[in-house]
């Protein structure tokens, strides 16, 4: 399997994606979603297709799942789920790859957590990738995830997905950096090290600290992982004070988010 992913500003245009990737013929198991916001609010925000009666969506009873993917046209197969995420809000989930994406969200941090989602995702999407799908929650973007059985299949749902105005995952992460950038380069600066020099094994440290089964561990605690991840970089200076400044962001996120702030 191939993981293919696309970020979307909107809910709609993540079910106009799911439209066109249901006519290039990927089946409807393999397309997942991770959509922010009230269910109620958002199946009604949902298009019907055009082989469903109006409403439809909405008159799917009590279930948030089944609802949600009436209105989308999607067959879930029971994989639906919808969560609050402390710091995100209410997120859906639909197919058996979202749901376990918004698990391993709410789980992240800890050994224990870590184990669970190498064992519930699918070999074919990066663990490590998990910060980057809830940053864009967080920000109020909807995600689309498509296990192709190929490479040929991953490139023709790369194409839906520019088509239909996804933002690739790499561009999600750059822009998450881009967020954080200034204030790293002052803090480092600030301590008397060279951040122009220093900042792509920073960054690798500083990214590496957001891996869910890392979060919450120290630099010693992480060392076989670190060593057999990024062993030409592990021993620099500049990506352990990458690594160490990526757990204080993360530990100050996680206490952000039960404050309510």
């Amino acid at each position: 399997m191939v993981a293919v992913v696309g970020v979307f500003q909107t809910t709609a245009s993540a079910y106009e994606a799911v439209d066109e990737l249901k006519s290039i013929r990927i089946e409807e198991e393999k397309i997942n979603l991770l959509v922010p916001g009230d269910p109620g609010k958002a199946v009604k925000e949902i298009p019907t297709t055009e082989a469903e009666q109006p409403g439809m969506g909405a008159a799917v009873g009590g279930v948030v799942g089944g609802a949600f993917g009436a209105a989308a046209g999607v067959s879930l197969g029971g994989a639906a789920a919808s969560m609050l995420l402390p710091g995100v809000g209410p997120v859906i989930a639909v197919g058996i790859l979202g749901a376990a994406i918004l698990g391993a969200i709410s789980a992240a941090g800890g050994a224990a957590a870590g184990d669970a989602l190498e064992k519930s995702l699918d070999p074919g999407l990066p663990i490590d990738e998990i910060y980057v799908y809830e940053d864009a929650l967080r920000q109020g973007r909807s995600i689309v995830a498509i296990l192709a059985e190929n490479d040929e299949q991953a490139d023709a749902a790369r194409e839906v997905l520019e088509r239909t105005g996804a933002e690739s995952i790499d561009a999600a992460r750059e822009k998450w950096w881009i967020g954080l950038r200034d204030a790293e380069q002052e803090s480092y600066t600030a301590q008397g090290f060279d951040f122009t020099k220093d900042e792509v094994n920073y960054r690798r440290g500083f990214e590496a600290a957001q891996d869910p089964r890392l979060r919450g561990k120290s630099y010693q605690e992480s060392d076989k992982y670190l060593v057999a991840r990024y062993p030409k970089v592990y021993r620099e200076e500049s990506f352990r004070r990458g690594y160490e400044c990526g757990q204080a962001h993360s530990h100050k996120e996680r206490s952000d988010r039960v404050s309510g702030q």
